[in-house]
């Protein structure tokens, strides 16, 4: 599948994420993609980040792809029976692990826990580091086996953010296209 005959919705995760961010600048310069803004990015609740998210998934007229990042792999693994009629693919990068305690100081997961470990009914791509602060690797492998994903190890590449060195990411894009390639 070609990237411009799709409709992209980067799904970001809790916090800021700040022009130089990877999904910012993606957003920038493929002119079929689309933030999903969430109304309070520090206080997420379950049911209004999903129902903004079905709001502009409703808004698509192409075979939809999400990219999501952090809490926004856990919004469309909760979503993912609501998303299966127009989704064709979830590119998931960094999923954090809500499920353990203390992830955040300042949010405790609220009602994005239980994580969803049943599978996700769309072809999906899981991207994982090895010293994601946000999630050991092992949970990550988890998370992507469970929701029948394919894996990728990115390596000792931190929570694939501003903080961890990843403005642009071209690697990550590289991935993207991969992947767009094997969805047909």
């Amino acid at each position: 599948m070609k990237i411009a005959d799709t409709d992209i919705l980067l799904v970001p995760g809790y916090g800021e994420t700040p022009p130089d961010h990877w999904m910012q600048r993606w957003q920038a310069k493929m002119a079929n993609a689309w933030i999903v803004e969430q109304k309070d990015y520090f206080k997420p609740e379950r049911q209004e980040w999903e129902d903004t998210l079905l709001a502009r998934l409703a808004k698509t007229t192409r075979p939809v792809v999400l990219v999501g990042h952090s809490l926004g792999c856990i919004l469309i693994a909760h979503a993912g029976d609501r998303l299966k009629d127009k989704v064709r693919g979830a590119y998931l990068v960094a999923p954090s692990d809500w499920d353990r305690d203390g992830l955040v100081a300042e949010f405790d997961g609220g009602a994005f826990k239980p994580i969803p470990l049943s599978p996700l009914p769309f072809r999906t791509h899981v991207v994982a580091s090895q010293n994601d602060p946000y999630c050991d690797f092992k949970r990550a492998e988890h998370f992507a086996r469970s929701w029948g994903a394919t894996l990728q190890d990115a390596g000792q590449v931190g929570h694939i953010n501003i903080d961890s060195g990843h403005g642009p990411w071209p690697e990550g894009m590289m991935s993207f296209a991969g992947f767009m390639n094997k969805l047909g």
